[in-house]
C-alpha cells in the first residue's frame, strides 16, 4: 500500500470514528474472510411470510414522478394496526429518486414520526457521516425503511406489520433501481433476505437483491451504543463504494 493509500484509509476511518486500525494479522484475515462478494447465508425462511407478488410501477414519466405515486397510493395509510397505535406521520423515503446508493432501515422512530423523514435523530446524523465518508451526500442517495410508520415504543415491527407495508419498499425498489441496497441492521437485513441469522452472520458479504447487490451492516443506532463495531461497518463501506464504482 502506498503512501497515498495509506492516507486514504486512515481518513475513511476516521470519518467513521475509528480511532485507530489493528497491526493484528488475524484481525485483518477475519475482514477478508467475511467481505466475500456473491456468498449466500445459510436461509432459515420465516415461515409466518410469503414473498408477495411484485407489484408492476404505474406508467410515469420519470422515477420522481412514479415515487410520487406510490406516495399518493399509501396516502393517509390504514391497512394495518399501526395508523391508532400512536403514529404521527407517514415517514415514506427521501433523497435521489435515480440513486445508485440505497439504504433500507427498520422502521422509523420519534424523530422521524415528527418530521415524516427517515433517519434525521442522531441515528441519522451517524448515518450522514457514513455517507460522506464514502464521498457522496445524503441527496446522492436514498434512504428508506421497511415500514413506513412508527411502532409503539420503537418496538420490533410485527410480521403482519411487515406484510402490509414491505410491498411498497420494493416499488420503491423497483422504481429507483439502486446498483447497491445497504440493509441497516438485524431486522432490515432479516426481513429482505428471508432469514433468520444474526447480522453478525449476514454483515461482511454481498447478496443479489432485485437486481441489485445487497449488503448488510450495522444499524446506525446499534453504533451509538457500540461504537466498536464502526470498525466493521467502515470495511462494509468500503465495499459499498468497490461495488458504485464496479460497471458489473
Amino acid at each position: 500500500m502506498n503512501p497515498d493509500q495509506v492516507k486514504e484509509h486512515l481518513r475513511f476511518a476516521a470519518e467513521l470514528g475509528v480511532d485507530g486500525v489493528s497491526r493484528d494479522p488475524a484481525w485483518r484475515s477475519r475482514a477478508e474472510d467475511r467481505m466475500t462478494i456473491g456468498s449466500e447465508p445459510d436461509p432459515h425462511p420465516i415461515a409466518t411470510r410469503s414473498e408477495p407478488a411484485s407489484i408492476p410501477v404505474s406508467i410515469a414519466k420519470n422515477a420522481a414522478e412514479a415515487l410520487a405515486a406510490v406516495r399518493a397510493d399509501i396516502g393517509d395509510c390504514t391497512r394495518c394496526k399501526l395508523h391508532r397505535l400512536g403514529r404521527t406521520k407517514i415517514v415514506f423515503g427521501v433523497g435521489n429518486p435515480n440513486a445508485d446508493l440505497m439504504f433500507v432501515g427498520e422502521a422509523p422512530g420519534g424523530d422521524e414520526d415528527v418530521q415524516g423523514i427517515p433517519f434525521v435523530g442522531r441515528a441519522g446524523q451517524l448515518l450522514t457521516k457514513i455517507i460522506e465518508a464514502i464521498e457522496l451526500k445524503r441527496e446522492d442517495v436514498y434512504i428508506a425503511n421497511v415500514i413506513k410508520c412508527r411502532p409503539p415504543q420503537n418496538r420490533n415491527p410485527e410480521p403482519d406489520e411487515v406484510d402490509t407495508c414491505e410491498p411498497f419498499l420494493f416499488r420503491q425498489i423497483e422504481i429507483i433501481k439502486p446498483k447497491v441496497i445497504v440493509a441497516l441492521g438485524k431486522f432490515g437485513a432479516q426481513t429482505l433476505l428471508r432469514t433468520l441469522d444474526p447480522i453478525s452472520r449476514l454483515r461482511g458479504r454481498v447478496y443479489e437483491f432485485r437486481g441489485a447487490k445487497l449488503i448488510p451492516t450495522f444499524h446506525p443506532e446499534y453504533l451509538l451504543r457500540n461504537p466498536a463495531s464502526k470498525r466493521e461497518v467502515w470495511e462494509d463501506m468500503k465495499l459499498v463504494k468497490k461495488l458504485l464504482k464496479s460497471e458489473v
